[in-house]
């Protein structure tokens, strides 16, 4: 199963179009001010200046538009002119889209010209349109070439490509790519002993010993959640740590993932359409263990730990089934009246953990838990609901500046969380009124389980519909948390995209947080 080679360079090298196929790709306006002599080392001696001036004043993007230089094997491509307030100005998702039409499957080069602020973002664009799983076995299908990107930076920042940024982009592009395959691959090769696999391979390379909790321990051990929603399935439920602890960290970070290998809907079962597709029910999962190395590799300066919530949520004679009550790590008892709606279960647990275990104080869930943050945010944007004003508007900055779109939901506990009222327990695992912010709601019951009164900052994105575009998943969320946690980097390209309300490396909590509300 091969799959193409990306690798990068800071500045244009020489080669002949007929031997390696060329597509320079940006904005018109930075196309426009390009002269012949800037690009003329990928074309020549196959396209000359009056050809290459031709084809770009034709241009005309609405959104995009592209024109061949020679033989389809040199193309000049235009990006989207408009970008709204709430798009990234990368224009990313256009980027992929027109990279996965034009490439020839076979050695080639891409020239992306933009500006140093689009860079991180442009690159993990690139990423998604080369995903490496596949189980095809016809004679070609397999793909192991290589694919060289080269970078043209224009604009008011000259500052050269260093060798350093060349990592942190090889990095995120391996974090995107590693997140994807994992979202691609099929639940009887992705199950939760795979998945661990992948995390330990993940912890070999960055010398960390993970922590893995299975099985009956966690039965033993009071993660009631996880194990309730996977103690049906062939292959056992776990939670597994990643933790970097680097010398001088004082601050101590979690990001906890979804990591549902296959969501069948329990008892609660799915139809038959709207269950193929379920293997992505671990993006979040997928999306922690890819930022985490990326962090990791550009320096995180904190304690930062990457929780995984696996399992599958299987049909059996073991299910949980509706009206069961099961007490979760945090102590609190739930009443369960929707089996399908198990990712809040098992991201409950590893938000307490992270709370009790790790003494987290900013603790970031992500995770693939709504059909409704689609109606709510669309299929590019994922969706934010934070208990902190500051950490919600630095994601929505994030978003645009790595690409991984995010808008915030509504956080209202004293308004929503009533939805989960139970004669018998604490709560039950799913709304009475699913016409009531069902996403923000789902989100809520997560920081239940924290309580109300958490002091620290809880952050909850729902990517549901971003996790994939069409059949291919995206690895939407590695870009975002190194963005989003960028201050805490020594990369010079993650400290640039971190936004300005945690450049100080803290978030109050707003006056909702504040008042230290419980809600029973």
């Amino acid at each position: 199963m091969g799959s193409p080679r990306i690798q990068f360079r800071g500045s244009l090298t020489t080669s002949d179009p007929r031997k390696c196929p060329v597509m320079i790709i940006g904005q018109l306006g930075h196309l426009a001010g390009l002269s012949f002599s800037d690009v003329a080392s990928k074309l020549q001696p196959r396209v000359d200046e009056e050809s290459w001036t031709l084809s770009v004043n034709s241009l005309q993007p609405s959104p995009t538009d592209y024109c061949s230089l020679y033989l389809n094997l040199a193309t000049v491509a235009a990006l989207p002119l408009k970008c709204s307030r709430h798009n990234t100005p990368s224009r990313t998702h256009s980027l992929t889209k027109i990279i996965k039409t034009h490439s020839t499957g076979a050695e080639e080069c891409i020239v992306l010209v933009c500006e140093r602020a689009d860079l991180f973002a442009s690159v993990c664009g690139v990423a998604r349109a080369y995903p490496t799983y596949s189980r095809k076995t016809a004679t070609g299908s397999s793909s192991d070439h290589a694919v060289t990107v080269e970078v043209l930076l224009v604009g008011k920042e000259d500052t050269p490509v260093m060798d350093e940024d060349i990592k942190a982009l090889n990095d995120a592009v391996y974090g995107v790519r590693l997140a994807a395959r994992i979202v691609d691959s099929p639940a009887n090769e992705m199950h939760t002993d795979a998945f661990i696999e992948e995390v330990q391979k993940v912890a070999q390379v960055l010398g960390i010993k993970p922590l893995i909790i299975r099985g009956e321990e966690l039965a033993a051990k009071g993660f009631g959640g996880i194990y309730g929603v996977g103690k049906a399935a062939l292959h056992p439920p776990a939670l597994v740590v990643l933790s970097h602890t680097p010398p001088g960290g004082s601050e101590n970070i979690a990001w906890v993932g979804k990591g549902i290998v296959y969501d069948t809907g329990g008892l609660s079962i799915k139809t038959k359409t709207s269950m193929p597709g379920m293997k992505r029910d671990c993006g979040g999962a997928a999306a922690i263990l890819g930022a985490f190395y990326v962090a990791v590799q550009a320096g995180f300066t904190q304690n930062l730990h990457a929780v995984f919530c696996l399992a599958e949520n299987a049909v059996g004679p073991n299910a949980t089934k509706p009206d069961d009550i099961h007490t979760l790590y945090s102590g609190r008892t739930v009443e369960i009246n929707n089996t399908d709606a198990e990712g809040r279960l098992v991201l409950s647990d590893g938000v307490a953990y992270a709370a009790k275990d790790l003494h987290c104080t900013t603790i970031l869930d992500m995770a693939t838990l709504t059909g409704a943050q689609g109606t709510a945010t669309g299929k590019f944007h994922g969706a934010v609901i934070t208990n902190s004003q500051e950490w919600e508007e630095a994601a929505v900055t994030a978003g645009q500046a790595s690409g991984d779109l995010i808008h915030p939901l509504p956080y209202s506990p004293e308004l929503h969380f009533a939805e989960f009222a139970s004669a018998v327990a604490d709560m039950k695992n799913s709304v009475a009124d699913r016409t009531n912010a069902t996403s923000s709601c789902a989100g809520l019951f997560i920081a239940a389980h924290l309580g109300f009164d958490f002091p620290g900052n809880w952050i909850h994105v729902d990517m549901a519909y971003p996790v994939h575009s069409g059949e291919r998943a995206t690895g939407y969320g590695v870009a975002l948390l190194p963005a989003l946690f960028g201050h805490y980097s020594q990369s010079r390209i993650l400290r640039n995209l971190a936004p300005k309300s945690t450049e100080n490396g803290e978030c109050e909590n707003d006056c909702n947080a504040s008042k230290k509300m419980r809600l029973s």
